[in-house]
């Protein structure tokens, strides 16, 4: 069970690394056109620098942005050089017919992918087999078409566990909270989940309700000191006093 952050941004990026429960980044074309415009090689070197930073040997995996399948293994070489020295990158490639030759040619290199894009059992089947490390089905996208995502998912899992394959699930396309839970409980591997709904995953009324009781019977506890009782030698001689020290340090005689 892993959740990946779902997007290229570099400051939710790093409020995931801070809290420790990322383990792997996807980012696509769409995600890097959310931020400012500029070089896209410097931006997937800022979010190399950043993991390194928070120690964070985790998968990122960075997609192609052509769609000619020769152009595509071009391009996957252009990545291996340019990042590959952070030996955990998968490099994204869309499900397709031609699109398998692209993924058999990058495990050839020596790098990872991330097969993306699957709508479909027989698209995660063929991506695995040849030699995807990821398969990405996207859950949102799975629904619109009327199709039960959960069912895709069951069923890739169940075939992946019966024939052994290494390749691990990725359910992506996710819109609202209660998908990630679905698609975990479906035998997802991975969700790849847009920041957004991180702080709702770890938010419920009835939590802020009991903290905030177990705060206030608190300080109304510690607000209402007991008086302590001290027995102490009578001036006189004839026997010992009673002395009562309120909470405040002053002493009271009863």
């Amino acid at each position: 069970m892993k959740i990946f952050v779902d997007t290229a941004n570099l400051q939710d990026i790093e409020e995931a690394l801070k809290r420790g429960f990322a383990s792997g980044i996807t980012t696509n074309p769409s995600i890097l056109s959310k931020e400012e415009r500029r070089d896209f090689g410097t931006h997937i070197r800022d979010i190399i620098a950043l993991l390194r930073r928070y120690e964070a040997d985790i998968p990122l995996s960075v997609e192609l942005f052509t769609t000619d399948p020769d152009a595509m293994i071009v391009q996957a070489e252009q990545f291996v050089t340019s990042f590959g020295d952070y030996k955990n990158l998968a490099i994204k490639v869309p499900v397709g017919w031609d699109e398998l030759r692209v993924i058999h040619a990058i495990r050839r290199m020596g790098a990872r992918v991330n097969c993306t894009c699957c709508m479909s059992y027989n698209q995660a089947i063929m991506a695995a087999l040849a030699g995807a490390n990821y398969v990405s089905l996207f859950w949102g996208r799975i629904r619109d078409t009327g199709s039960d995502a959960a069912t895709v998912v069951r069923q890739v899992r169940q075939t992946f566990r019966e024939q052994g394959t290494d390749a691990e699930i990725i359910v992506g396309s996710i819109r609202q909270m209660i998908d990630v839970n679905e698609a975990l409980q479906a035998g997802a591997d991975i969700v790849t989940v847009p920041p957004k709904f991180f702080p709702q995953m770890c938010a419920h009324p009835k939590t802020d309700e009991a903290v905030q009781q177990f705060i206030s019977d608190f300080r109304a506890w510690s607000a209402a000191e007991p008086a302590i009782e001290v027995v102490v030698a009578s001036p006189n001689g004839n026997g010992a006093a009673l002395l009562e020290l309120a909470a405040d340090g002053g002493a009271q005689h009863p």
